[in-house]
C-alpha cells in the first residue's frame, strides 16, 4: 500500500552534465560518455533505493531530454534540418528535428540503460517513454503530413522498444503525455488510440503521465491563465479510464487540478504527485499525507502510489533527492495511520 516511485527524470551528477538545466550538456564525450551515462543511471536507482522509493527508475540519466533521447535512434528524422516550432499550443518555442521519411526504429534505444538498471536492484523498476501524441507535437514533420499518421508512427516504433524494455524484466512502462493536457478533443478522437498502440501487448504493467509540466518559466507562466480550478481532465479522464493503460500519472501538490477529479479514474491505479517540482522547498513528512489522505477519499489506497508532479531534472540535485525522501517519510506515514 502506498508504494512510492517517481514521475521520470532527476537531476544529474556533475561530473555528467551542466546542472539545473533542462537540455544540460554533456561534459564528456565518446566512449566515456557512454559508460558515464550508464555510471549515473546506476547511482540514481542506489540513490532512490537509499530514499526508500519503492518502484525506481533510470532517472533518464542517459538523456539529454525525455522526447529527444528517443528520437535520436530513429530513421526518417534529419536531425540536421532544424525548425523552430511552438509545441504545446505555442505554450513555448523550441528549435526541434524534421521528419523527413518512415518513422522507423534503428534499433534498441534504451536497453543499454535498463540493461545495467535491471541487475542492480530487487525493487520494481519503472522505464519512461515519451508518448505518441507529444512526440508529434515536439517535431517538424515533412513526410507524412498527418498528425494522426505521424503519432501513429511513433507508436508502433514506440511499442517495439516497450517490448524490448519488458522482456529485460521492466516491471512499468511509462509513457510521458504533456501533450494530454493541451489538446484536450484531439485526446478523445485519436490521442487515447495512439497511447493504446504504444502499449499494445504489454505483459508488464503501463501507465501515462499527463501533468502541467516541469517546474520552468514557461510552464509557470501558461499555469497562471488556466484559472483557480483545472478542470480540464474532465474531458480526458472518463476515456482514460476506460482505455487498455493500467496507470496514470499526475499532479497533485500545488496544483489547481479539483482532487475530486481523481474519481474519474475508476479503476485506474492513481501515481498521485505529492511532490512540487517547480519549487525548491522540500515538503515535510506531514504535508506529503496530507496530500495522500486528499486523494485517498477518491482513490482506493492499494490502487494510490505517492509519487512527484513529473521529473526533477532540472532541479538542484541535492534538493530532488530531499524531496524523495520527503515523499518516502509521508508515505510512510499514512500507512501508519491506515
Amino acid at each position: 500500500m502506498f508504494e512510492t516511485t517517481v514521475a521520470g527524470s532527476l537531476p544529474k551528477p556533475i561530473w555528467l552534465a551542466e546542472q539545473e538545466r533542462l537540455w544540460p550538456a554533456w561534459r564528456l564525450e565518446g566512449a566515456a560518455l557512454e559508460a558515464a551515462k550508464l555510471d549515473a543511471t546506476v547511482l540514481a536507482v542506489k540513490l532512490q533505493e537509499d530514499a526508500g522509493i519503492d518502484i525506481v527508475s533510470d532517472g533518464e540519466q542517459a538523456r539529454v531530454h525525455f522526447v529527444h533521447g528517443f528520437l535520436a535512434n530513429l530513421d526518417g528524422i534529419d536531425f540536421a534540418r532544424k525548425a523552430v516550432i511552438g509545441i504545446r499550443a505555442d505554450r513555448y518555442k523550441a528549435e526541434v528535428p524534421t521528419v523527413i521519411g518512415p518513422i522507423r526504429r534503428k534499433g534498441p534505444v534504451h536497453l543499454a540503460e535498463a540493461g545495467a538498471t535491471r541487475p542492480h536492484t530487487r525493487r520494481k523498476l519503472k522505464f519512461t517513454l515519451p508518448g505518441p501524441m507529444t512526440l508529434a507535437d515536439t517535431i517538424a514533420d515533412e513526410h507524412y503530413g498527418d498528425r494522426v499518421k505521424l503519432a501513429q508512427a511513433f507508436a508502433a516504433a514506440l511499442n517495439e522498444e516497450a517490448r524490448d524494455l519488458a522482456a529485460l524484466g521492466v516491471d512499468v512502462v511509462q509513457f510521458d503525455e504533456p501533450a494530454f493536457n493541451v489538446y484536450m478533443r484531439e485526446v478523445v478522437e485519436w490521442g487515447i488510440a495512439a497511447l493504446e498502440r504504444a502499449a499494445q501487448g504489454l505483459k508488464c504493467k503501463t501507465a501515462v503521465h499527463i501533468c502541467y509540466g516541469y517546474g520552468i518559466k514557461a510552464n509557470i507562466d501558461w499555469k497562471g491563465t488556466l484559472g483557480e480550478e483545472w478542470r480540464q481532465y474532465e474531458v480526458t479522464f472518463p476515456v482514460i479510464a476506460k482505455s487498455t493503460i493500467d496507470q496514470v500519472s499526475l499532479e497533485c501538490r500545488n496544483s489547481r487540478v479539483p482532487i475530486e477529479l481523481l474519481g474519474l479514474l475508476k479503476g485506474k491505479d492513481v501515481l498521485v504527485g505529492a511532490i512540487d517540482v517547480a519549487s525548491n522547498v522540500v515538503e515535510s513528512p506531514e504535508e506529503v499525507a496530507d496530500t495522500i489522505r486528499q486523494a485517498s477519499a477518491y482513490v482506493a489506497p492499494e490502487r494510490l502510489f505517492p509519487c512527484t508532479n513529473c521529473g526533477m531534472a532540472p532541479m538542484p540535485w541535492k534538493t530532488a533527492y530531499a524531496k524523495l525522501a520527503a515523499l518516502v517519510a509521508g508515505a510512510a506515514l499514512m500507512r501508519k495511520r491506515l
